[in-house]
């Protein structure tokens, strides 16, 4: 059976993100969303979903290129003297996993980030990390030990197969993409270990920003059997921080894909099944 779990990364980052998943969720085929606690729309998107009952929100941890819940001087390593975290995957990399102070610091914001999503009330969906960081094998752990307590039960496994992606439109597979789908083993084991529920495939890694109308309703096409997550970055339209940390991407066409004919037609012609993280049976743990 094929089922797809239609979503979108990045709500909360701004007025414009939260828009577009609004509309997205009301007259697309937008189901879930992922909530940057720390973003500056934050607040927007929380009551944005209060008055959407029937959309999913999970948690979008943010440990790299992005706003920090706790100041500076709770995490002086890792972030800057404004409270965002660097850019740099190595240098966090390194730091996550060699530097003790380092996870100290990342268990801290995890844990500050989970709470703040407590306090919203929303039920948490899902979590994933900004960037796929949570594929960093700390970043991972720490994500899934800390979430548990706070209700966690189910994670994005970022592996996107080649195959439907050729099919669908211009594609070359790389070393790099190769070595990604192998890097996600470790974090699904780190999933099942935990009973937790995952999806099969995820669409929208080397599309991403680009993951538009035409490239989707072929793409759904030609999904695999299983539960395919395909995630998206809309927004109505971008301001001057969308522009400075994603200047190539098209957030307005992500938008148009998620209200799309073409993309509601290829899914049902693959008979593919919408779905939600909760619909996903959970493993047993261990």
């Amino acid at each position: 059976m094929k089922r797809a779990i239609i979503s979108a990364d990045d709500f909360g980052m701004s007025v414009e993100v939260n828009e577009a998943i609004e509309i997205a969720h009301r007259d697309g085929l937008l189901s879930t969303a992922s909530l940057m606690v720390a973003g500056e729309a934050a607040q927007d998107a929380v009551e944005r979903a209060r008055r959407l009952p029937t959309l999913n929100v999970g948690l979008h941890l943010v440990t790299i290129e992005g706003p920090a819940v706790l100041p500076h001087t709770r995490l002086p390593l890792v972030t800057d003297g404004t409270g965002w975290f660097s850019s740099s995957q190595l240098g966090l990399g390194v730091d996550y996993f060699f530097r003790p102070e380092g996870r100290r610091e990342l268990r801290r914001e995890i844990t500050a980030q989970f709470e703040a999503f407590a306090r919203t009330g929303l039920r948490l969906d899902h979590a994933n990390a900004h960037k796929h960081m949570h594929l960093h094998p700390t970043v991972g752990a720490l994500m899934i030990e800390i979430g548990q307590r706070y209700g966690l039960n189910a994670v994005r496994i970022p592996l996107e197969p080649p195959a439907p992606l050729m099919a669908a439109g211009t594609y070359t597979d790389t070393l790099g993409d190769a070595a990604l789908r192998h890097w996600t083993r470790l974090l699904r084991h780190q999933v099942r270990r935990a009973g937790m529920r995952a999806n099969d495939w995820c669409f929208g890694l080397a599309w991403s920003g680009h993951m538009t109308a035409d490239r989707v309703a072929a793409l759904a096409a030609h999904l695999p059997d299983g539960v395919s997550e395909i995630y998206f970055h809309p927004a109505t339209h971008k301001n001057a921080l969308i522009q400075r940390l994603m200047p190539g991407y098209d957030h307005e066409g992500e938008f148009d894909a998620l209200c799309s004919g073409g993309f509601r037609v290829g899914l049902e012609q693959s008979h593919t099944r919408l779905c939600g993280w909760q619909d996903i049976p959970a493993p047993r743990a261990g």
